[in-house]
């Protein structure tokens, strides 16, 4: 309970889903029918032969009330997650249940809707159909098909190969072999496998929350109930979702005296995404113990990485596609986005030299400071599994994942995602749950303003007019009411994520390691 606050008894059922279950699905169904106007679609799929497919797809009306339609169901959404908060930080009773069930009922409406805010699921839908077809991934890009074009795989990637672990490729052939020529279908089954991984953050985040004294149901909220994942895991079916659940279900286990396991799922998750690789040290740490020598700790990484490539071995055999996922890993690189710091940076310094005229391009100066980003990212790494001591294994899991996330090549919004629950349950102070609530609301209004499929037929005026109606709507939302207020802004009782009672804070001590 937070500091000042009153424990409240926990509301009915009923009114408990009224009261927040309600407006949320509200937010999303919303969401879901603006998706059928300005989502991604195929080219060829039954479903823009709908009657309401049609009329919202192929009127100017349409596609303004179908964006507008997104704006306001977002908008909901995250002034219903802010309520949710903010009672919960006010007292509130509410085991990890209930939020769960939120979970659930807010990812409803978006089952079967086309996907939004991206659509990388067809790059995925592409995938396992050129392993269908006898090529392998790691060398062909999906435009080596027949009418690939027409299966909405975004062309930027047409000509490049997979980055994506054996894992992943062994469920997209098998999403393209049941859902034949129909990219919709294998979107929407694609979908489903998101809801694996978000079924799967929904019981680690409270294990590891316990293990580390901090509140079940508040770090559920946080880091799962948020709008961003309802946005990106669940209505955008990114693969990133079954990743993360994987990690996060590997880290419980090995907190719960599993290590070798739980390195095994974590190996499972590299198969999906090699990234989760980076967690392998941090599960090392958990088996060595609080108290360990630095040769237990050098045994312990060994068994681990072998536990862990036992288990993506197996992948690999399955799937048939040997090592080539390792040639394939800087293919997200090749985008050049201003939310990575390290490439913003080389933006703006090659700007200035092609300005001057001492370069054409500024290719070097990104690459540059790429370069830069990676190396300090590494080291950071490397001093947080050599120097482990004062924190536990899973916060240095967070602080690793937070330095390659934040100096790496590329951001997604839903990279963030990777980074949450780790600090979620791990603890935040008042300050540091502020700004994760900053950041979601503007990756959310990010996510508003690429909303649209067809934002060139909607918005003359470019994107800019969609950026500024986002912003107007998600400033009102943080600051007209009261307790939205009081949870963005300074309040004065403590509102972080931390251990409240005695045994809390003897659960978060014995996850600290001392030596």
């Amino acid at each position: 309970m937070a500091s000042g606050s009153v424990s409240v008894a926990a509301d009915p059922w009923p009114e408990f889903l009224a009261r927040y279950a309600l407006p949320g699905f509200l937010g999303t169904a919303l969401i879901g029918v603006g998706a059928f106007g300005v989502g991604w679609l195929p080219l060829e799929t039954v479903v823009h032969g709908w009657p309401l497919v049609d009329v919202l797809r192929d009127t100017s009306a349409g596609l303004v009330l179908s964006r507008l339609m997104i704006f306001v169901g977002v908008a909901i959404l995250l002034q219903t997650w802010l309520v949710v908060g903010y009672d919960l930080m006010s007292g509130r009773r509410w085991d990890s249940l209930r939020i769960a069930a939120l979970v659930g009922l807010w990812s409803l409406p978006l089952l079967f809707t086309p996907p939004l805010f991206s659509r990388d699921v067809y790059s995925y839908f592409g995938q396992g159909r050129l392993l269908l077809e006898g090529f392998d991934p790691y060398t062909t890009g999906v435009a080596v098909l027949p009418g690939w074009f027409t299966f909405g795989a975004d062309p930027m990637w047409g000509e490049t190969p997979t980055p994506y672990g054996p894992f992943f490729l062994l469920l997209a052939r098998g999403v393209a072999a049941f859902s034949g020529d129909q990219a919709y279908l294998g979107a929407i089954a694609f979908r489903l496998v998101a809801l694996v991984g978000l079924a799967l953050m929904v019981w680690a985040v409270p294990v590891l929350a316990r293990q580390h004294g901090i509140s079940q149901a508040k770090a559920l909220w946080l880091s799962v109930a948020n709008p961003l994942v309802i946005m990106h895991f669940v209505a955008g079916a990114h693969n990133d979702a079954l990743m993360t659940g994987l990690l996060l279900a590997g880290l419980a286990v090995a907190g719960r005296g599993y290590a070798l396991w739980g390195a095994g799922i974590v190996g499972v998750a590299a198969s999906v995404k090699p990234i989760a690789l980076l967690a392998l040290p941090f599960v090392g740490l958990i088996r060595a113990g609080t108290v360990a020598t630095f040769a237990r700790r050098v045994g312990n990484w060994v068994a681990v990485t072998v536990a862990a490539g036992l288990a993506f071995a197996a992948t690999s055999l399955l799937t048939g596609t040997g090592l080539g996922w390792v040639s394939s890993l800087s293919a997200p690189g090749e985008v050049k986005t201003w939310l990575s710091p390290p490439t913003a940076l080389g933006m703006i310094i090659g700007g200035l030299l092609q300005a001057l005229g001492v370069t054409e391009t500024n290719d070097a100066a990104v690459t540059v400071c790429r370069v830069i980003g990676l190396t300090a990212s590494l080291l950071i790494v490397a001093y947080l599994c050599l120097r482990p001591q004062g924190r536990s294994a899973v916060r240095g899991c967070a602080l690793a994942f937070g330095a390659v996330v934040l100096l790496g090549p590329v951001i997604q919004p839903w990279y963030l995602l990777w980074v949450l629950p780790l600090f979620a349950v791990t603890g935040l102070t008042e300050g540091q749950l502020r700004l994760t609530i900053l950041l979601t609301a503007a990756f959310a209004v990010h996510g508003m303003a690429e909303s649209s499929a067809t934002a060139d037929t909607l918005f003359e005026l470019t994107d800019l007019v969609a950026i500024a109606f986002a912003l107007a709507i998600v400033a009102l939302i943080l600051l007209a009411s009261p307790r939205e207020r009081r949870l963005v802004l300074k309040d004065p009782g403590s509102h972080g994520l931390h251990p409240d009672s005695p045994e809390e804070r003897r659960r978060a001590q014995e996850s600290v390691i001392v030596v």
